[in-house]
């Protein structure tokens, strides 16, 4: 597999990412933790389900600890710290702090072995983050001092997700079937959390069930597999940058869907972050 197939592979993630917000909204009134654990094992059980058909697939499970504590560390902790954001803090300012995260992942590769940072990396980032911002910017309402640990809880969170990635590739080595081991830990993790601080609510309606599938199938399933490919294969920096399109592809399908409306903000939050994303993917896109 080509760096390059890898990253266009990867980029996929990116767009079921993209889906997570109004797939979520759709779900209803079920409780954080409660839905992680769901999703996420629906996830684990559809690569478990592949497995069937490549029987040494199941050899990828056993990895060195330090793998299990970067796989599961990574997901459980990203999305713990997330919701946990989400609970305390406004979500247009949970969520701009969080998007720190594609910056980091960009900032962060230039430590791997064999990557080197140049100009077009970086102002590709930072124009991403520019248009991130905008996108928030009219939803911002100030925060209290009471909303301070879910503002602190997002700020890691970004930390948390940017070190799980390009620590992947260090992790090279490791299977992507792995990350079915780390999905399903990762869903029992979220149970226990739901037992311990949530009550249980079950979807009322089809619709809800099949928002919860297609959670658990693509945006908390299939994307975590994608993108364990694109970090250990691809061009990492083309990635990062490439994220800040996950807020705005996610705020079209909410307008698309009904549940926001668009703005001329929008438009030019959309211009700057494909601008970047452009900028960054310069490499990739030039004819050797």
């Amino acid at each position: 597999m080509t760096a390059r197939t890898a990253t266009l592979i990867g980029l996929t993630a990116i767009i079921m990412w993209s889906l997570l917000a109004v797939l979520t909204v759709a779900t209803g009134k079920i409780p954080a933790f409660q839905l992680a654990a769901m999703t996420f094992a629906i996830g684990a059980l559809v690569a478990f389900a592949t497995f069937i058909f490549r029987p040494s697939a199941f050899g990828a499970l056993k990895q060195p600890p330090a793998a299990w504590v970067v796989g599961v560390g990574g997901l459980f902790g990203y999305h713990a710290l997330y919701f946990l954001a989400l609970r305390f803090a406004p979500p247009a300012e949970a969520g701009l702090l969080n998007y720190l995260w594609p910056l980091l992942i960009v900032l962060f590769s230039a430590f791997l072995p064999g990557e080197r940072l140049a100009p077009h990396h970086i102002i590709g980032a930072i124009l991403g983050l520019v248009g991130t911002v905008l996108l928030f910017a009219g939803n911002t309402s100030g925060f209290t001092p009471g909303q301070i640990p879910g503002l602190a809880a997002a700020f890691v969170a970004a930390f948390v997700w940017a070190s799980y990635s390009v620590m992947s590739r260090r992790l090279k080595s490791v299977p992507t079937d792995a990350v079915a081991g780390f999905c399903l830990v990762t869903a029992l993790l979220a149970a226990i959390v739901h037992e311990m601080v949530e009550t249980t609510v079950w979807p009322e309606t089809s619709g809800q069930w099949l928002a919860i599938a297609a959670l658990g199938v693509g945006p908390v399933g299939a994307a975590f597999f994608t993108w364990d490919i694109g970090m250990k294969r691809g061009d990492i920096r083309v990635l990062g940058a490439a994220s800040y399109a996950t807020p705005l592809l996610s705020t079209a399908f909410l307008i698309v869907a009904g549940f926001a409306q668009p703005t001329a903000t929008i438009a030019i939050a959309a211009a700057l972050i494909a601008g970047g994303g452009l900028i960054a993917a310069r490499d990739m896109w030039r004819k050797r």
